[in-house]
């Protein structure tokens, strides 16, 4: 009898150990997981920021002002009668 409630208890206990590190370990991955959603989270939002203005600017593209602004920069072009001051003292 006495070799009975000893294998009984040390079998609750063996459950009990199973258990407590079961959902420990568990524990860890959902935190784990909660972090990588929080950071894709993040990451989503930063792409809808940017798609955006990506939107816009591809709105703006056919306007006078960012074709001017191109030609400024990027093709070195001006008016005529415009006349270009550039600072060389720095």
């Amino acid at each position: 009898m006495k070799k009975r409630k000893i294998y009984k208890r040390l079998l609750i206990l063996l459950v009990l150990i199973y258990a407590i590190f079961t959902l420990a370990n568990q524990q860890k991955v959902l935190n784990e997981y909660s972090k990588t959603s929080k950071e894709l989270t993040n990451r989503i939002e930063d792409e809808e920021i940017y798609n955006k203005e990506l939107i816009a600017e591809k709105d703006n593209v056919n306007s006078e002002e960012f074709i001017e602004q191109m030609a400024r920069e990027k093709l070195d072009m001006y008016y005529p009668n415009e006349k270009v001051y550039l600072d060389k003292g720095m």
